[in-house]
């Protein structure tokens, strides 16, 4: 397994500026919690599944599970 920001240097640059922009939150989300801290809740809950594979919501990183 491993877990890599997405290779379009574009969105990744896109997505860094919106955390800065929330203090850290993740751009993608209205609300403000915990939960939604970068790196959110929902793609922490989805690294510990060993069958899931793909891009957290905002599409900053990419699990792979190799």
């Amino acid at each position: 397994m491993a877990v890599k920001l997405n290779p379009n240097k574009k969105i990744v640059d896109m997505i860094k500026e919106g955390l800065k922009k929330t203090g850290g939150y993740c751009p993608c989300r209205t609300e403000r919690t915990d939960d939604t801290k970068c790196m959110c809740k929902e793609f922490k809950d989805q690294i510990k599944d060993p069958k899931f594979e793909g891009y957290c919501h905002c599409m900053l990183y990419y699990k792979t599970i190799d």
